[in-house]
């Protein structure tokens, strides 16, 4: 199963999100794709959603490239979770896509909810 985590660049992503990500044991063993982890300008064309199982976007802060990724990868009908940080607004725009929207409060929360929605989307 192939997981790509999507986010703006508007944050501290590598110390706030990847790291938190690649510390957690119980996710060591699912392809989990971050897309800035080795380069900082990578770019997915269009035909890259059609090779993942499941897409998990951090949107406490809105980007007009995030929003094409979340437009991609509903195109490919893709399952598609957004989490945000608690006290952040996410674009309304975010409900065209998917009505599966979780707050976090802290990293530790923010992990937990990814492993759940990994854990429970392999049972379906």
């Amino acid at each position: 199963m192939i997981i790509y985590v999507a986010h703006s660049r508007g944050f501290d992503y590598k110390n706030e999100l990847y790291k938190p990500i690649r510390e957690c044991d119980n996710l060591k063993d699912y392809e989990i794709i971050l897309p800035h982890e080795s380069d900082e300008y990578s770019y997915h064309g269009r035909d890259f959603y059609k090779n993942i199982d499941l897409y998990i976007c951090e949107v406490s802060f809105p980007a007009t490239g995030l929003g094409m990724e979340l437009a991609f990868a509903y195109d490919e009908n893709k399952p598609i979770y957004c989490i945000y940080k608690k006290g952040n607004k996410f674009s309304s725009s975010i409900k065209s896509v998917t009505d599966k929207i979780i707050e976090y409060d802290t990293t530790d929360q923010m992990v937990k909810i990814i492993e759940d929605i990994i854990i429970n989307y392999k049972k379906d």
